[in-house]
């Protein structure tokens, strides 16, 4: 989806008509941590946008607006839509928002839309973009193979193959489909690395075989040039440590 964007900043972050735009892709567990972790994020984009020298001017510096988004495409039951709001993280939650119809001095609100873009779900969305559709297909298919009794590699292959004979995303499968079956099969693994991590009681990492097995997921996805803005949201992993784990500094 990426290549479909004028303006890119990077593989989450793209300009459309002066909104920034921050699309982030969820396998199989929504986070809702995510308004904090984007809002974390949306600041390290702007810095990168803004002239810093700027910022101590009398001028006033316009910065498009951010929209934030997860796409959803888990197995679990989970709802066509879905808002995250990073005022449910603070302590005094319940005197955030607005008093007297005015929105509380100093008050920040950030929030984020879950979609969930699995074949059966928004289905208004979905025949709006072709490329979101046929990308639900994909997946989809890859699943179905996979639940057959087909290994990774051959689910997503004959997904792939599948798709292309039926027309879905013909084009740039034809030129992409090797960098969509590494994709894919990051994806796939690291779902079944995380259930492997709830079983052993490392779900969130606090736990040192939770961070080894952290960084090795890392470390594969570098290896097939995932952004590493996208590896610190798959892995909780900090941007600094991600970096450190490139090939050449192994």
């Amino acid at each position: 989806m990426p290549a479909l964007f004028m303006d890119r900043i990077n593989d989450l972050a793209f300009i459309i008509d002066g909104r920034l735009v921050i699309l982030i892709e969820h396998q199989s567990t929504i986070n809702v941590n995510m308004p904090l972790r984007l809002f974390l994020y949306i600041a390290r984009v702007y810095e990168k946008y803004v002239d810093n020298k700027a910022l101590y001017r009398s001028k006033l510096i316009k910065i498009p607006k951010p929209e934030l988004y997860v796409l959803y495409n888990g197995k679990a039951d989970y709802p066509d839509e879905e808002t995250f709001r990073i005022s449910d993280a603070f302590f005094d939650s319940d005197e955030c928002g607005e008093s007297d119809g005015k929105l509380v001095s100093g008050f920040i609100e950030i929030e984020v839309k879950a979609y969930n873009v699995n074949v059966g779900h928004n289905d208004s969305l979905m025949r709006r973009s072709a490329v979101l559709y046929g990308y639900a297909q994909l997946v989809g298919k890859a699943r179905e193979y996979q639940d057959s009794g087909l290994s990774f590699d051959d689910a997503i292959k004959t997904a792939i193959d599948y798709c292309i004979k039926h027309g879905i995303l013909v084009e740039f499968l034809n030129k992409h489909s090797s960098e969509v079956r590494n994709m894919l099969f990051t994806e796939f693994d690291f779902d079944d690395a995380k259930e492997v991590w709830r079983e052993e009681g490392f779900d969130e990492g606090r736990e040192e075989g939770g961070a080894m097995k952290a960084i090795e997921i890392a470390k594969n996805m570098l290896s097939i040039n995932i952004p590493i803005e996208s590896i610190a949201i798959t892995t909780g992993l900090a941007l600094d440590k991600i970096e450190s784990l490139r090939p050449g500094d192994l």
